[in-house]
């Protein structure tokens, strides 16, 4: 018990934030990007993890899917608003799956999943966009799977093809160092 604590402590303090980090510095910074993508140690955990990989309800998975053409011809407010209601559809599914879980391994991602989604939705409702705010819409409609594996693999493609595309269109933002 006192070592699945320690390691609770040492996953929530590695994805702490400094409290001056603002999100341009977020779309400046591949690397803090990079690290902040958790998917594949999650991925990994998982397979430590011996009857977790079915959860106990269906979960909506994000809409992934990029059309190229069409994502460079949104707004950026309508970007940030089809990414965060992917992320907003994925984490309300996670908190139902995390309330019905028992304590464990499953429920320990869970929970790591649930702040790292929140940590990105965080970062996207504090960036300072100009033009009009977009309601949030799907570009998709969202299916759905019982199997942690998919969703972990579906919120990968999201964070590291819509989210990580948005962010390389926002760089011209940045200062050079």
């Amino acid at each position: 018990m006192a070592l699945s604590r320690l390691l609770l402590l040492c996953m929530v303090a590695s994805e702490v934030w400094d409290a001056e980090t603002k999100p341009i510095d977020f779309v400046c910074n591949r690397a803090a990007r990079r690290a902040m993508n958790v998917v594949a140690e999650m991925q990994n955990a998982l397979k430590d993890c011996n009857d977790s990989m079915t959860l106990s309800t269906p979960v909506q998975l994000p809409c992934t899917e990029l059309h190229v053409a069409s994502w460079e011809s949104k707004s950026h407010q309508e970007k940030r608003g089809d990414i965060g209601a992917s992320l907003r559809l994925l984490i309300e599914g996670v908190k139902v799956v995390r309330a019905l879980s028992h304590a464990g391994c499953g429920a320990s991602l869970l929970q790591r999943l649930e702040h790292n989604i929140n940590n990105y939705l965080l970062i996207l409702t504090h960036l300072q966009l100009s033009g009009p705010v977009e309601n949030p819409v799907l570009s998709c409609v969202p299916g759905s799977t019982q199997s942690l594996n998919t969703v972990l693999m579906k919120y990968n493609r999201l964070i590291s093809g819509k989210l990580e595309r948005f962010m390389i269109n926002l760089e011209d933002r940045c200062t050079p160092q």
